[in-house]
């Protein structure tokens, strides 16, 4: 059955609601769509532009490890991979922002400039810009 999927929303569970809410929506600047506060609990969704799924093998997440990072094993069994207009600049602003940086800046095969950080809630992120 092809078309049934609507959306594609990944969920990030995080001990820190507020830092993690200000690192993707207020640094990031990922748009607001709902938050609720309830007595079971805090969440925002927040919109992200296009979703796609990307899924590889470990070959390819070695591969990707070594380009972005300078070595493999780095990955976990997910990402987030996020197009920006300028990969430099965003990294420097997630950085000031609280992530770490695990990949600086650097022109792909693919005729990308990737950068690989980790956001302060422990999720890993490439950020990639296109020629």
């Amino acid at each position: 059955m092809t078309g049934m999927v609507r959306e594609l929303r990944l969920v990030i569970t995080t001990a820190d609601f507020e830092r993690a809410l200000g690192f993707w929506r207020d640094t990031l600047g990922l748009e607001e769509q709902l938050a609720v506060n309830s007595p079971d609990g805090r969440v925002a969704i927040l919109k992200a532009g296009v979703a796609t799924l990307e899924i590889g093998d470990a070959n390819q997440a070695r591969f990707i490890d070594e380009i972005e990072v300078g070595r493999a094993g780095v990955s976990g069994q997910f990402r987030v991979a996020l197009r920006v207009d300028d990969t430099a600049a965003a990294t420097g602003l997630l950085e000031a922002a609280g992530a770490t940086l695990l990949g600086a800046p650097r022109l792909t095969p693919f005729r990308s400039t990737n950068s690989r950080l980790e956001a302060p809630d422990g999720v890993q992120l490439t950020l990639f810009d296109m020629e």
